[in-house]
């Protein structure tokens, strides 16, 4: 196959998995945007919301590190996601009938174990497809698709909410997503039995992970630290009375809409400026913060852009770095070990600002403005650190 070809053939790869991923994030950021609402309905504080959202996210994360291990070990990239999807396809339904917090929060954390299974070697496919598209064209254009998904997420449950449906209702609706996403990924498989032809130099296997990918892993730690996730801000609006209920899932969907938008063209960005476009963004989607949790319902929706801002972008061009400076063979192992270490601290900050919401709102934004903004000199180091190498 010549180079022309592989470019072809690879954009189609990274274009057709986006589109399993946009399917299946209408599913899971759907039940995700009414989640925190669910849980107050439910009997669940603000602590609860944040620990049960934190341990998801640690199981989400952490878990990754053993699907990327093995993945890396056994070459089995297409089981691992396979089983990942259709865990998402069981859980999320079922929320519908959860009738109490304690068992809704076991299927939040199941689901969230269904995305560690296939995240590290879909990942580590779409790596192999990015070589000839651009690193950050190639992640930017899937992480596109994904936040289109999981923009209409949240429309598709506010709709359901608008026609006088019910939790139960919107939980179940989002079977038919799922099941459409997990469809397609065999349209996907059946296409390409071996993406990891797509990438034709493999390098050689280094004895250890580069020193830059673990300043990468700080400062991406210490953004994960003061991210709030949307369960604990979809809550805070509910029970501040910020906006009617009806309206959380659309002002989640903006933010994803936004975030679908700004991907692309920041990945195009990344390819030719490199970390400076990272750093740049971690410093304006800080702001998110105090317009979130501090202001009243347009601030809240401004918040929620910078929130968006940085919410996917960020992930996405911290993916492309690493399909730059780790060889190929040790791809899916390094983005579990990311991940996973991201995914602890993220339970760590999650659980953190649920006490800090009780017990000071101000405190809470210090706190996620502070930890967000501690990352920017790391990631200069890093950028330093490869640029030495290189």
């Amino acid at each position: 196959m010549n180079k022309k070809s592989l470019k072809a053939a690879s954009l189609a790869f990274v274009v057709q998995l986006g589109f399993v991923s946009l399917f299946e994030d209408i599913a899971t950021t759907g039940a995700r945007s009414i989640i925190g609402p669910y849980f107050a309905v439910l009997g669940a504080n603000a602590i609860i919301v944040g620990v049960v959202t934190g341990i998801g996210q640690c199981v989400g994360y952490g878990l990754r590190v053993l699907s990327g291990y093995f993945v890396d070990r056994y070459k089995t990239y297409w089981p691992f996601i396979f089983v990942g999807y259709f865990i998402n396809l069981i859980a999320v339904p079922i929320l519908a009938i959860a009738g109490y917090w304690q068992v809704a929060a076991i299927f939040v954390i199941v689901e969230r174990l269904g995305k560690a299974i296939r995240t590290s070697p879909r990942d580590t496919l779409l790596s192999y497809a990015t070589q000839h598209i651009g690193r950050g064209k190639g992640f930017g254009i899937h992480k596109m698709l994904d936040q289109m998904g999981a923009m209409l997420g949240p429309v598709t449950i506010s709709v359901v909410l608008f026609l006088h449906g019910n939790f139960r209702t919107s939980f179940l609706f989002l079977f038919i997503p799922a099941a459409i996403g997990l469809f397609l990924l065999f349209h996907v498989k059946a296409q390409y039995q071996h993406p990891r032809e797509l990438e034709v130099t493999m390098e050689e296997t280094d004895a250890e992970i580069p020193r830059a990918f673990w300043f990468y892993f700080l400062g991406a730690s210490l953004v994960a630290l003061g991210y709030s996730d949307f369960p604990l801000i979809g809550f805070h609006f509910e029970q501040a009375g910020v906006m009617p209920l009806e309206w959380i899932p659309i002002v989640y969907a903006l933010a994803l809409g936004v975030s679908s938008v700004t991907s692309l063209y920041l990945g195009y960005l990344f390819d030719h400026n490199g970390s400076y476009v990272l750093v740049t963004l971690v410093v304006i989607s800080a702001l998110f913060a105090p317009f979130v949790f501090l202001g009243h319902a347009l601030l809240s929706v401004i918040g929620m852009v910078l929130w968006g801002v940085g919410s996917g972008a960020q992930l996405s061009l911290l993916r492309a770095i690493i399909a730059r400076i780790i060889p190929a063979d040790k791809r899916a192992y390094a983005y579990g070990l990311f991940n996973g270490g991201y995914g602890l601290v993220w339970f760590v900050g999650s659980s953190l600002m649920g006490v800090l919401y009780n017990f000071s709102l101000v405190y809470l934004v210090v706190f996620s403005v502070c930890a967000q903004l501690c990352a920017v000199p790391v990631f200069l180091i890093a950028k330093k650190v490869v640029e030495e190498k290189a």
